[in-house]
């Protein structure tokens, strides 16, 4: 188990579901932790509380990843109390399914702001802040870039996620920072139940179509996050790793 001992991380969207298992998980093996959020102060402080309990240091750190001029302020903050920044989790997104018919300009600016725009630019504040040594950035997309019914631009934008990735990962290796995507199957979370997916027909095809018999929980996203962040994967950079059970669309 790769150790992050005395690294900083950053992960957005962290009060619940997969960012804050992760969050967990990178404090669990030695680093310091912003766990940011962008309304869910309670929910934070709770995760916040449930990593110190553990042995662990962790900071709660508001902004939304939606208001551009809020990005650097969360960064800032987080370099100003922890230190330079090693490890970044570009987890905050948002989803809204429909068909074609329904798709508006709000309806695609929504979620592009969030999974897309507010991903580089939150990339972009947090490079002001990286260690000089390097580090990882790990950015958390989907098995929707395969395509999904009804998903047309959430399904873009993790596309996107992809692409930026790539890119990102050749851009800046001169500095030593290793850029990866991680893309969940589905995951049981305060989300995904409050959509209805769980429990659904929807859910029970997934499993049917999922080798390994299951949706995924947190931890299984936070476990590959923690290895992807460390070291044990200093080899592995430009890449979109599925994290699924073997589910491919």
């Amino acid at each position: 188990m790769g150790s992050l001992k005395g690294k900083v991380a950053l992960v957005t969207g962290a009060s619940k579901g997969i960012g804050a298992g992760i969050a967990k998980e990178l404090a669990a093996r030695g680093a310091a932790v912003a766990v940011n959020y962008s309304s869910s102060k309670a929910e934070a402080e709770k995760v916040v509380k449930q990593i110190e309990e553990a042995g662990g240091k962790a900071i709660a750190v508001k902004g939304s990843v939606a208001d551009p001029a809020a990005i650097g302020p969360l960064v800032d903050e987080t370099a100003a109390k922890l230190g330079p920044i090693d490890v970044l989790i570009n987890n905050a997104g948002i989803y809204e399914f429909g068909p074609i018919e329904a798709v508006t300009p709000e309806h695609f600016r929504k979620q592009f702001d969030v999974n897309v725009l507010g991903l580089l630019l939150t990339t972009q504040a947090a490079l002001k802040h990286f260690n000089p040594q390097g580090g990882s950035i790990v950015n958390i997309s989907s098995v929707v870039v395969d395509g999904v019914p009804g998903a047309a631009v959430y399904s873009a934008t993790k596309g996107a996620v992809d692409a930026i990735t790539a890119s990102l990962a050749k851009e800046l290796g001169a500095k030593k920072i290793r850029v990866n995507s991680l893309n969940p199957g589905m995951i049981e979370t305060e989300g995904t139940h409050a959509a209805g997916f769980i429990g659904s027909d929807f859910q029970k095809d997934t499993v049917s179509r999922t080798p390994l018999g299951r949706i995924g929980q947190p931890q299984d996203i936070a476990t590959a996050a923690a290895f992807l962040a460390s070291e044990d994967s200093a080899w592995i950079n430009g890449q979109a790793i599925h994290a699924s059970g073997g589910f491919r669309l």
